[in-house]
């Protein structure tokens, strides 16, 4: 996750201290898949969720000995997901464990289903953040989506967030068909009054695999992130957002950086250390996931290959586990790192795309996904 906010415009960001730790020690920050079910049949999903039909989930006990040991491990922030968390019934009481045993708690939602009631529970409980998924204009989201009335519905949730004192956000992830829609998505923000975005990058797993067409060009990210940081830049001179990210693609700090060289701002040197303390791409490091079953796995974008079962070993011995090939890649990945990622001079501030999305811990069969967007010149090493 790259602040945009704070690494172009200096603004500081609530989670700056986990982003940009002066020393990279911190356990991961937990996404927990809680639920498979869901009320929408997002054509994106890395969870490829469903409506119907029974699912193995973790009882309340089981999904409490998980936040235990999470907590025990030292976890910062546990985000609950799904699927659509707001499905599982016990949500709440699970929410009410964390936030008792001092884990910073965080929803990702699709919206639809807060209403004020809601909204009002959650933050009696001490929920710290509510990202809502928005993907563009009503029109597009309700298909992209493929419910009609879900733009609404999300609209109104982020409403009810926002009476309950909750800070809210709005979760964008680009494809080809809507990344040209970034100014119309800030405008709606403005609008809400939402002062924090993320922009996701898609990566192609789960329902999204077969998606090849939905995967913006190279020119195409590049121009939504040249939109990302004019209108980041605009919004926060104005006073109208606090924090703007992007995620899944950590291209996108280089880029910044080379953006900031080129215009002779004085925050390239400062946002140079930032991107160095961050080193990049930190999947299987400083974020982890478990899914509706109590599978770990590197990140909530890698479902094809568990690293273990919370019902057969604890979390820490999962995520400690020296013999664990994929971690070990993961865990070193400049000796690992794929032919482009070695040409780069930029690697030690991204660190890469790289993973598995077929569940091989083949390193042959690794990709990086999403692709890098910068050209031959701007990653060519330079000379001695």
């Amino acid at each position: 996750m790259i602040n945009i906010s704070k690494l172009y415009c200096g603004k500081s960001g609530r989670s700056d201290e986990l982003r940009y730790p002066p020393h990279r020690n911190h356990k991961p920050i937990v996404v927990f898949n809680c639920t498979r079910r869901c009320n929408l049949l997002c054509r994106h999903c890395y969870s490829h969720v469903r409506s119907g039909g029974k699912e193995p989930e973790l009882t309340t006990e089981q999904a409490r000995r998980l936040i235990g040991q999470i907590a025990d491990y030292g976890c910062p922030v546990l985000l609950f997901s799904g699927g659509e968390p707001l499905l599982r019934e016990d949500l709440f009481a699970l929410i009410e464990c964390a936030c008792c045993r001092g884990i910073r708690t965080v929803l990702s939602t699709n919206g639809t289903l807060i209403q004020d009631s809601t909204a009002e529970r959650l933050a009696a409980l001490g929920v710290s953040y509510v990202g809502i998924s928005l993907d563009g204009p009503a029109e597009f989201h309700d298909d992209f989506r493929q419910v009609k009335g879900a733009f609404a519905a999300a609209v109104e949730g982020i409403r009810s967030c926002r009476r309950a004192g909750i800070p809210a956000g709005i979760r964008f992830t680009m494809t080809a068909d809507n990344i040209r829609q970034i100014p119309l998505l800030f405008q709606i923000a403005a609008d809400l009054d939402v002062r924090r975005i993320c922009f996701y990058h898609l990566i192609r797993t789960g329902r999204a695999e077969d998606l090849v067409e939905a995967v913006p060009s190279a020119a195409l990210v590049r121009e939504a992130m040249d939109s990302i940081l004019s209108c980041t830049e605009r919004m926060t001179a104005a006073g109208q957002a606090d924090e703007v990210l992007t995620v899944g693609n950590h291209a996108d700090g280089p880029y910044i950086l080379m953006r900031l060289r080129r215009l002779s701002l004085e925050r390239a040197a400062d946002a140079e250390v930032l991107l160095r303390r961050a080193a990049g791409n930190r999947i299987g490091q400083n974020i982890a996931a478990v899914d509706w079953a109590g599978r770990v796995y590197p990140d909530q974008f890698w479902r094809s290959y568990s690293l273990g079962n919370i019902l057969e070993k604890p979390f820490a011995q999962i995520w400690e586990n020296p013999a664990e090939p994929v971690l070990t890649i993961l865990r070193n990945k400049k000796k690992y790192r794929d032919p482009r990622c070695r040409r780069c001079r930029w690697f030690d501030l991204c660190g890469g795309n790289f993973r598995s999305l077929d569940g091989s811990a083949n390193i042959e069969l690794w990709r990086n996904e999403p692709p890098c967007y910068l050209t031959e010149e701007e990653i060519a090493l330079e000379q001695e």
